[in-house]
């Protein structure tokens, strides 16, 4: 099943961000290989694609678990949550209807 993992950022945390960003790339490239991610993105501070100093207020993954308990384990040990970027991450099941 799909699941919307929601993460709101701490604010001033775009030098940690920035810092595991690739780390956290590693992870979500790798569930692409495997056929299990939908999308994934931050949200811009500012309506902007690159926001600079601004940075991010958080992001959004939409992946594929076989249930919410795997889709939790694998978002609490994400390298934004162990850098202290993520304050809050909210797991939902996720039907996806169009396109």
């Amino acid at each position: 099943m799909w699941f919307a993992i929601i993460a709101q950022d701490h604010p001033g945390t775009l030098d940690k961000r920035l810092a595991a960003r690739a780390e956290h790339l590693e992870r979500l490239n790798k569930m692409q290989e495997d056929g299990r991610l939908l999308l994934a993105g931050p949200f811009p501070a500012i309506e902007s694609e690159n926001p600079g100093p601004a940075g991010f207020t958080g992001s959004l993954i939409i992946a594929e678990f076989d249930t919410l308990a795997h889709a939790q384990r694998w978002a609490e040990a994400d390298p934004y949550m162990a850098a202290g970027v993520y304050a809050e991450v909210s797991v939902k099941p996720f039907r996806k209807t169009l396109p």
